[in-house]
């Protein structure tokens, strides 16, 4: 099987896994609004950015362990979905709305929200222990374990991220790599660790990646339909919080964003699968950044 037909089918099956790995939290024993809540905060998914990143470059780097390149796609995928929920709590960003349907706090309280974010970043890590009796190589998972920990707590994850907005005054530059870029650079490493190679290298695409990431949600808060975006829009204003328009304005980020996507690919180490690589990060960001400007991309 080629390279690009591998890497196809590897998008593919990461939808599976987390399905797989998110069956075994919101069981029949579970409380039912619980595992209602868990099901509903996952499904269905948004791109799947960050699980298709973190799969991709251990695959780019010929991987001979799929299962754990599977749980640290997973892991990453479930942290990123409890800090939706968090998020959009009422105590945060108050939002009622996420990808188009009620945000969880919406459809079933305040209290199954909380226990739902908190469930997932419990399953995350069970998904990575779990891989640890059946790995491959079994050290690769303690190095993978602890880059996806980094990527989430203080004093540089995304906890620290959503902490900076409690700030007086915040670096625009350095809460967008906590409050998003750190969970993208988890997904690089822990692609390449899983791997076994240094993941040192990857920091960058994921740090690059994530902040343009930030860039284009902060644009598309400012300028896009909330009925098209799915989820209530202005909130950067609302909330009075840091954002790339508010402090460079709509042409400035748009040529921020445009500046970290090649600043990201640039970064990208040699592999196997560079090529292929690349195409699969152009083909990401053309989904995520705002319609109206989708060509800073090309």
């Amino acid at each position: 099987m080629s390279m690009v037909t591998t890497m196809e089918k590897t998008l593919l099956d990461c939808e599976q896994y987390i399905e797989e790995a998110l069956a075994e939290h919101a069981t029949a024993q579970c409380p039912p609004l619980l595992a209602q809540a868990l099901n509903y905060a996952v499904f269905p998914g948004g791109a799947r950015v960050r699980p298709q990143l973190c799969k991709a470059v251990a695959l780019a780097n010929n991987s001979s362990d799929v299962g754990l390149a599977n749980a640290a796609a997973t892991a990453v995928e479930f942290l990123h979905c409890a800090s939706l929920v968090h998020d959009d709590l009422p105590c945060f960003d108050d939002a009622t709305q996420r990808r188009g349907k009620p945000s969880v706090h919406a459809k079933f309280g305040e209290r199954i929200a909380v226990l739902t974010g908190d469930a997932l970043i419990v399953a995350a890590f069970q998904t990575l222990s779990a891989h640890a009796v059946q790995a491959v190589r079994a050290e690769r998972v303690h190095l993978v374990t602890t880059i996806v920990a980094r990527g989430v707590g203080a004093p540089h994850g995304i906890c620290a991220g959503q902490a900076w907005e409690c700030e007086q005054r915040v670096d625009l530059s350095r809460y967008h790599r906590a409050k998003t870029g750190a969970l993208f650079v988890a997904a690089t490493c822990a692609g390449a660790a899983a791997a076994g190679v240094d993941p040192g290298p990857w920091v960058n695409l994921g740090a690059s990646i994530g902040e343009a990431y930030q860039v284009a949600d902060d644009i598309k808060d400012a300028v896009s339909d909330p009925d098209a975006l799915g989820k209530p829009t202005g909130i950067d204003v609302k909330l009075d919080r840091p954002s790339a328009v508010r402090e460079l304005g709509l042409d400035g980020a748009v040529a921020r964003l445009k500046e970290c996507l090649e600043a990201g690919l640039d970064s990208m180490p040699a592999c196997a699968g560079h090529d292929m690589l690349q195409k699969l990060v152009r083909a990401q960001a053309s989904r995520f950044v705002p319609e109206k400007i989708a060509q800073v991309a090309a």
